[in-house]
């Protein structure tokens, strides 16, 4: 039979809400050495992610936009809107400010495993979390647990 999310999931979930300080949240990161953080409101509905992508701004700083000027006119080769936002996040005193927002890929407990694997793989992400038929975080499906239930499965 093949494995579902739910038989692979962490279940021992870490979030965050929206009003973390940053620097919490850093800790958290840090301490339990994991990747990102499912942001929750107080309902306990995903409203982004934290992830270690994030947080490098603030540590990386934001490069200015190119532009070039003529005749006392500056052109941005780039948008402007795009550097305000990355500017945003890298000043950011909260998790709310620094996080991805949007459109987070999330999965059900009871889709298969396989199904995960190839999700991640074609968004490029590195964590799926786990929501119940509520929409609500139940846990969170890691690259890491994958390679870990394979693994198990050669033993």
């Amino acid at each position: 039979m093949p494995k579902t999310v739910a038989d692979v999931m962490s279940r021992d979930l870490v979030t965050v809400k929206p009003q973390t300080p940053i620097q919490e949240a850093i800790k958290i990161i840090a301490e339990r050495r994991i990747s990102g953080l499912p942001v929750i409101d107080a309902e306990g509905n995903l409203v982004g992610i934290l992830s270690e992508t994030d947080l490098m701004w603030r540590e990386s700083g934001v490069p200015e936009p190119a532009y070039i000027t003529i005749l006392d006119s500056v052109i941005y080769l780039e948008n402007p809107a795009r550097y305000e936002r990355e500017l945003h996040k890298a000043l950011g005193q909260t998790v709310g400010e620094v996080m991805s927002k949007g459109s987070v890929v999330t999965i059900k407990p009871e889709a298969f495993l396989r199904e995960a694997a190839q999700l991640m793989h074609e968004k490029k992400i590195n964590r799926l979390p786990v929501l119940d038929e509520n929409d609500r975080v139940i846990g969170i499906l890691t690259r890491g647990d994958i390679i870990r239930a394979m693994a198990a499965e050669v033993e």
